[in-house]
C-alpha cells in the first residue's frame, strides 16, 4: 500500500471476503476524538453476511492495562474505548471478553459494556437449558450484574491491548504499562497498523490494494 494514501481524509482498499473470498472493499476515515487526537475508523461490508469495523489511533502506542474500581453509579459513566485488540476482564464475575476474528471496536461507557456482557449471558443461558448447574451459574451472573448496574455491588473492570488502542477514561482508573511478556499473551485481533513504517498487515489477505490506485 502506498503510504500517501493513508494521509488523505478518505479512501478505500480491496480484499479479499475471509469467508466467501468475494472482492471485498473496505472502507477508511480519518478522524479526530477527544483524548486520542488522529484516528482511523476502517470497515466493511460483504454480501455474505461478513462485517468489519475497526478505529486505530495513529500513533504509536505502548501495550496497556487499564484499571477502574466501579463503585457506584457514577462510576458506570466512565468512557470506555475498546479496539478490535482490546481485551476486557472483570475478575469478581470471571468475566473475560477476548478479539476475534470478527471483533469490532467501539466507544461506549461502562454501563454499555456491562448490557454488552448481560446480552451474552442472557444467550448463554439459553444454550444451557437443561443443565442446572450452568443454568444457576448464568442466573447469579445476571443478578450480579443488576447489582452492579444498580450501584449495589462493587466490581472492576479491566482493558488490556497489546496495541494500546484501548483505554477507559475516568480519574480512578489505574494506567499501568504491559510488559513484553504480558502483551504477547493477548490476542490482537484482525488487523495490525505499523504507523511507523507505514503499512498494512492482514491476518486474512496478502493482497491489499488501494482502489484506483498502485
Amino acid at each position: 500500500m502506498n503510504p500517501d494514501f493513508l494521509k488523505q481524509e478518505e479512501f478505500k482498499t480491496s480484499i479479499c471476503c475471509p469467508l466467501c473470498q468475494r472482492d471485498l472493499v473496505m472502507n477508511w476515515q480519518r478522524d479526530n476524538i477527544p483524548y486520542f487526537g488522529e484516528i482511523m475508523h476502517v470497515s466493511a461490508r460483504c454480501q455474505c453476511s461478513f462485517r468489519f469495523a475497526d478505529t486505530m489511533i495513529l500513533s504509536s502506542k505502548e501495550p496497556m492495562r487499564y484499571e477502574m474500581p466501579v463503585e457506584n453509579w457514577e462510576d458506570l459513566d466512565a468512557r470506555v474505548i475498546r479496539s478490535t485488540s482490546g481485551t476486557i476482564r472483570i475478575p469478581e464475575m470471571g468475566v473475560t471478553i477476548e478479539p476475534g476474528s470478527v471483533s469490532e471496536s467501539y466507544v461506549t461507557n461502562i454501563e454499555g459494556v456491562l448490557h454488552r456482557v448481560r446480552d451474552v449471558l442472557m444467550t448463554a443461558s439459553r444454550w444451557v437449558q437443561g443443565d442446572e448447574e450452568k443454568t444457576s451459574r448464568s442466573k447469579e451472573l445476571l443478578c450480579m450484574l443488576e447489582e452492579v448496574i444498580q450501584g449495589k455491588r462493587k466490581i472492576t473492570v479491566i482493558i488490556e491491548d497489546p496495541l494500546g488502542n484501548s483505554a477507559i477514561i475516568s480519574k480512578k482508573v489505574k494506567a499501568v504499562k504491559l510488559s513484553k511478556e504480558e502483551a504477547e499473551k493477548l490476542n490482537t485481533g484482525m488487523i495490525v497498523f505499523d504507523v511507523d513504517k507505514s503499512e498494512l498487515a492482514h491476518d486474512v489477505s496478502d493482497n491489499v490494494q488501494p482502489l484506483g490506485g498502485d
